[in-house]
């Protein structure tokens, strides 16, 4: 499972002062805690006023870099923004993100095409975000097609279905089940992605939300997850249902990650 470590966004209170302050001690322990933790990569999200993003990026970027050498998610709704900071990176990493919204694919594929860099592509398009599986379908193929256009292989892409509030819905995951199961059909190489606790918002005891559609959405085929690292049940979850799946042979990723301290009492 690829972990996005979601620690490190201006929209938590906390990291909101800290960058108002420039406080890099905290954007590094929270780096360092979610590599420790077993992230794959760790999200930089800036969350301040347009004007001001790429320069708080920049910073937030070096402090990440200074502590860890895990790729980054360079996560910003504005594809200028992000055009400007990815390189900054001392490696490849996940632009975080791209949609079918205005001339978003157009700005960031053609910088990214001859890279090893990886991206996260939203199923919304100039429409909003389509409320039906077929509809969040036609959006996938529009940018599949575009990222053939400019050469960017399936496995280099981690699509997101959009998830949404389960207490708003009226068929619980259905939908995103039928829109993951049939993309992992199509493209075994792509990667499937989920922002996992907006399936909770407005819910008590969220964690149990969010633990039940972990293991749901990775039935359906659900490789990559933007998810707290730190969150030792929900790791254990993680590993535990691989192993479940038959992805893990023999458990021994379990076993590790165990051992390793990741999840289980702490020792």
């Amino acid at each position: 499972m690829i972990i996005i470590g979601e620690k490190i966004n201006g929209s938590i209170p906390a990291v909101a002062d800290a960058i108002a302050r420039r406080d890099g001690e905290f954007i590094k322990e929270r780096a360092r805690m979610q590599d420790e933790a077993g992230a794959t990569y760790i999200d930089c999200c800036a969350s301040v006023p347009e004007e001001q993003e790429a320069e708080t990026l920049k910073w937030m970027i070096d402090c990440i870099q200074e502590v860890s050498d895990l790729p980054i998610s360079v996560d910003s709704p504005s594809a200028e923004v992000l055009a400007q900071v990815f390189p900054y990176c001392k490696r490849p990493g996940l632009i975080n993100s791209v949609s079918g919204e205005g001339n978003k694919m157009d700005v960031l594929f053609p910088l990214i095409a001859d890279t090893k860099w990886e991206v996260i592509c939203l199923l919304s398009d100039d429409t909003g975000i389509p409320k039906c599986a077929a509809d969040r379908l036609r959006v996938f193929d529009n940018i599949m097609a575009k990222a053939k256009e400019y050469g960017i292989s399936p496995d280099r892409m981690h699509i997101d279905p959009l998830v949404e509030m389960l207490c708003t819905s009226e068929d619980g995951i259905a939908m995103n089940v039928e829109v993951i199961s049939t993309i992992r059909e199509k493209y075994p190489d792509i990667h499937i992605t989920a922002a996992v606790s907006n399936i909770s918002f407005n819910l008590p005891v969220r964690k149990m939300v969010n633990l039940g559609f972990t293991v749901l959405a990775m039935n359906a085929g659900l490789d990559s997850a933007i998810l707290d690292p730190t969150n030792r049940d929900m790791m254990g979850v993680i590993y535990a249902t691989e192993a479940l799946l038959g992805r893990d042979d023999y458990c021994m990723e379990y076993i590790s990650a165990y051992r390793e301290g990741i999840f289980g009492p702490k020792k």
